[in-house]
């Protein structure tokens, strides 16, 4: 097995991802790039990471960086249209495993599936490539979509054909296509809505902010069950960024959003933007979803570190998203 790490073939990384994540932990950005002069050109990168399929206690698995740092969910990866990943899994689970993403580009023989012959058995590996896209249009002038948007990979085989016992033990992450251009938040949040879980936590998360951070979410859901994911106190606008393109975008703006089965959405808002800092709830708003515990806190401080509305029986709130040294300087 080769020495776990990222290889530098035009590739500019985010940090590792620590072991496995306290809850709320803010998600790291796997290949989040280098910030560029305004107008200079991108070149597309070729990514290429390790993630280690294990299991982390109590009957769940999760997706890692390195040996004995699996989390749930996965290492957040980012990258932009025209970029590539080359991710080698590795199995040290005592099942088969795969990996199959939604939004990119594979062939065949990346599908993740068992009737592709695409998965990994316990003990070893393979390599998956996912490609991206810009838009474009056809020679008859209709248009291609381009890749970016916000997107999720997960298991395919474990447990059945369809992974669904890979999905309730935690093989799961997200994905972050950006385009030319697109705005960079200084913060990322992963919520994954998996059957009556969130993260595979029977309480949902909390999440910090300080007033005034362009603060990201990426909603995914998976499982048996429809949820909404609600935020109070923010709104964003409903189309590929969450944000408006200019005062007269017909987008939707909204603060609560269905997200079924296999699906994910992601916006961004500034924290605390008209309203202030508190303890801003986000739920399902399936009443008896988040009466169950599908609820955690988006905590936004002032200057001060004071964010009023405490419950006072949430759980201890994470710090800033961990990120590499460049990626920090790009944010920043």
């Amino acid at each position: 097995m080769r020495r776990p790490g990222f290889s530098r073939r035009m590739f500019t990384t985010g940090a590792a991802a620590a072991a496995l994540a306290p809850a709320g932990l803010a998600a790291t950005a796997v290949g989040a790039t280098a910030g560029r002069a305004s107008g200079e050109p991108r070149t597309s990168e070729v990514k290429t990471i390790t993630l280690y399929a294990e299991e982390v206690g109590d009957g769940q698995a999760g997706y890692g960086l390195e040996p004995g740092q699996a989390t749930i969910p996965g290492p957040l990866l980012e990258m932009y249209e025209g970029d590539s990943y080359e991710i080698e899994l590795v199995n040290n689970m005592d099942v088969d495993v795969s990996l199959h993403v939604h939004g990119v580009d594979y062939t065949i023989e990346n599908d993740g599936t068992a009737h592709t012959d695409s998965t990994v058995a316990p003990g070893e590996s393979r390599v998956y490539t996912w490609t991206t896209h810009a838009p474009g249009v056809r020679e008859d002038g209709s248009v291609i979509a381009g890749s970016a948007g916000y997107w999720n990979y997960h298991d395919h085989i474990v447990g059945t054909p369809h992974g669904t016992g890979g999905l309730q033990r935690g093989l799961y992450g997200g994905l972050i296509v950006r385009r030319e251009g697109d705005l960079v938040p200084d913060k990322t949040f992963v919520v994954v809505f998996n059957d009556m879980t969130t993260n595979n936590l029977q309480d949902g998360p909390d999440f910090e902010a300080v007033v005034g951070e362009r603060v990201e979410f990426l909603s995914i859901t998976h499982g048996e069950y429809y949820h909404t994911f609600h935020l109070h106190g923010h709104r964003w606008a409903d189309n590929r960024t969450g944000l408006l393109a200019d005062e007269n975008d017909p987008s939707r703006v909204i603060d609560n959003k269905i997200c079924g089965p296999g699906e994910s959405f992601g916006f961004q808002v500034i924290a605390g933007e008209h309203v202030g800092p508190g303890h801003w709830m986000y739920h399902c708003h399936v009443q008896s979803h988040s009466d169950m515990g599908m609820a955690g806190m988006l905590i936004v401080a002032d200057e001060d570190g004071n964010a009023p509305g405490d419950p006072g029986h949430h759980a201890e709130p994470s710090g800033d998203a961990p990120r590499s040294e460049e990626d920090a300087h790009a944010h920043h």
